[in-house]
């Protein structure tokens, strides 16, 4: 199948990174094409701008834009790997998603007024760490919360079918052998979603 990694983490040396290369290793051992859009690497542009909207309307789509929105046509399975920073995406996430997800690419109203969703087909696997215990997150809705907001709000919005959403917390403060525990915790989920 073919797999695209959305990651956004500015720091190589972050525990994200550490995620994605056991994401890409698995998936590589497991036979499937991988493609990896490293968003602050590749120092997307974040900002839907005016500009973005003339190009829109005016059916021209920004280069940035069409680059993106080709990989994500490619791609079967989408896995978003991020920090939880302020209860939510980074910015650079989010604005990608503002900027490639758009419409008429991503979805569109219908004559009754109704969402057409234009990325059905498509399957997302959410990693989103968190500094926050999961004690903490758990009793005060925080899970539920953005679930609702990216996997509802953003993946299943356009079609896809939001496979797992994993939450791997404490990350800032707990030992390496706590972290390995959890790249081996990644590592079965992404097993036991293509067994």
């Amino acid at each position: 199948m073919n797999h695209l990694i959305l990651y956004a983490h500015p720091n190589p040396n972050s525990f994200n990174h550490a995620i994605l290369e056991t994401v890409q290793s698995e998936l590589a051992h497991q036979g499937h094409e991988v493609r990896v859009r490293d968003l602050y690497q590749l120092k997307f542009n974040p900002v839907l701008s005016g500009d973005d909207f003339v190009a829109f309307q005016q059916n021209r789509l920004p280069a940035d834009i069409a680059e993106e929105q080709q990989h994500i046509t490619w791609a079967e399975h989408i896995v978003v790997i991020y920090p939880v920073w302020w209860a939510g995406l980074p910015a650079i996430l989010k604005g990608y998603i503002d900027r490639v997800f758009s419409y008429g690419f991503a979805y569109k109203y219908g004559e009754q007024g109704n969402i057409e969703q234009l990325l059905n087909g498509k399957a997302a696997l959410l990693i989103s760490t968190h500094g926050n215990s999961e004690e903490n997150y758990r009793q005060n809705g925080m899970y539920e919360a953005m679930k609702k907001t990216s996997d509802y709000g953003i993946f299943e919005f356009v079609g896809m079918k939001v496979l797992a959403h994993s939450f791997p917390a404490s990350v800032t403060t707990v030992d390496d052998a706590a972290r390995k525990s959890m790249l081996s915790e990644v590592q079965q989920l992404l097993k036991q979603l293509h067994a």
